[in-house]
Parts: C-alpha cells; structure tokens; sequence
C-alpha cells in the first residue's frame, strides 16, 4: 500500500465516522469496487493522461453522482485530480480496515477444494464468531489442490483442517515413533 493512499483512505475513515456515513461510505466502496473490477477499461480511462483532467472528472461524476455517497465520489474525483485513481484499492483496503476494526468485524479467507454448501458456511461462521468473538465476513476461494477440509485464515491466524495438513502431522507423529 502506498503511503499517500493509505493516508487518503484513513482521512476518509475519519471523516465518514465523525459525520456519522462510515456505513453507506462502506457500502459505495463496495459498489465502486465491483464496478472497477468488472471494468478495467473505465479505470484505466480515469487515469489517461491524454484525456483532459476535467472531461475524466466529469466522467466520474456522471457514471456515480447517482449511486454513491456524495463524500465517496468527492473522494474519488480528489484521487483523479491527484492521479492516484489506480491506487484506489489501497485507499479503500485502508478505510475498510479501520471500519472493520470499529464494528468488530474479522475477514476470514477460507480456501477449500469445492464450494461450501449453505449449511457449511452458517456453520463456518458461528464456529469463527464464538472463537473470535467478533463478526465475521467470510471470503471463499477454490482451490483444486486442497484434497479435503479446509484452511481458514482469520486475524493473522491459520486454521488448517486440511487433509494434507493432518496427513503431515501424522508423518511427523510417526517419525518420532522409535522402534
């Protein structure tokens, strides 16, 4: 994370708190979020250098003015002015950081061959809320190389329940075994 996005992204934070929108600030990073994500292209025009500053600014404004918190789209356009728009990500990683830390929310990646059923996220979740005590916002990720269970990473914490996990603790048990 650069220095001047994390700080863009902190003010940001202090301002959505102390105006009582850190919410709905939270919920606009989401939508810009996706929004960015599936269009690669329109940020990338943000940022031309050959587009007049003012005519990318004016882009911004009519593709958000109606679906963002007007104090996320100011910030936005400060990021266009400034030509950091592409360090977005670190602003926004930043802010939802701090906001997570005040609503006592842990983001926990869970990574398992398959997808997980309904039932086994619900249950996931309540497992990680006792042990934590706080909320949990789960992110899921599929990987083909877990043979079975799960490894979840939750506050700098990894939970590795998976099969090749426990099938290395049973080698180490066994190594240790003299005969």
């Amino acid at each position: 994370m650069t220095n001047a996005a994390g700080l863009y992204g902190k003010s940001l934070y202090d301002l959505a708190r102390s105006e009582d929108t850190a919410d709905d600030i939270m919920e606009g990073i989401r939508s810009v979020e996706a929004v960015f994500r599936e269009q690669e292209d329109y940020l990338r025009l943000l940022s031309e250098p050959s587009i007049p500053k003012k005519e990318r600014l004016s882009l911004l404004t009519e593709a958000l003015r109606e679906s963002v918190p007007e104090y996320l789209l100011n910030f936005l356009l400060l990021l266009v002015e400034k030509g950091l728009i592409l360090r977005y990500r670190d602003s926004f990683r930043s802010f939802t950081a701090l906001y997570n830390a005040d609503k006592g929310i842990s983001v926990a990646t869970v990574c398992s061959a398959v997808a997980l059923t309904e039932a086994q996220r619900t249950a996931l979740i309540q497992a990680l809320k006792k042990r934590t005590g706080k909320e949990i916002e789960l992110r899921e990720r599929i990987d083909a190389g877990v043979l079975g269970g799960l490894r979840v990473e939750v506050d700098g914490k990894t939970l590795d329940g998976t099969v090749e996990s426990r099938l290395g603790a049973l080698r180490k048990q066994l190594s240790s075994i003299k005969i």
